[in-house]
């Protein structure tokens, strides 16, 4: 993962969590995924990454293992994260991208490259700063 996926990553790690402590269960829209947690995750997966739940865990700032699961569940039933299992002591359980996953790269790289650009907007940089 290159510098720049990360600092988006660590932007959106802060939010993580949030949408479901506020509003709490509810119904939830295929392809819907609350607040940037997924996004968060996607970063840490892509480039063919394979991660284990606690390596996930370790990277993602401020997540909790309830919201991390939640949010890797509703990835692996919309198709974009496959989730391997081990059956050995003790269990070992892996996630990576499917290949419909990968294709979001693309996209995720075409937000990247719109966020570096934030500083050529001045209205938008000083808003940060504020």
């Amino acid at each position: 993962m290159n510098l720049q996926r990360r600092d988006l990553a660590a932007s959106q790690d802060k939010r993580v969590g949030q949408h479901d402590r506020a509003t709490g269960k509810g119904a939830r829209e295929p392809g819907a995924h609350r607040d940037g947690g997924a996004m968060v995750i996607l970063f840490h997966l892509f480039g063919g990454q394979v991660r284990r739940f606690s390596d996930l865990e370790r990277l993602i700032p401020g997540i909790t293992q309830k919201m991390l699961a939640q949010q890797l569940r509703h990835l692996e039933e919309d198709g974009i994260v496959t989730r391997t299992v081990y059956h050995q002591v003790p269990p070992k359980v892996d996630y990576r991208l499917t290949d419909w996953g990968q294709a979001l790269c693309p996209a995720l790289d075409a937000i990247l490259k719109w966020a570096e650009r934030r500083e050529d907007f001045p209205s938008a940089a000083s808003s940060v700063r504020a």
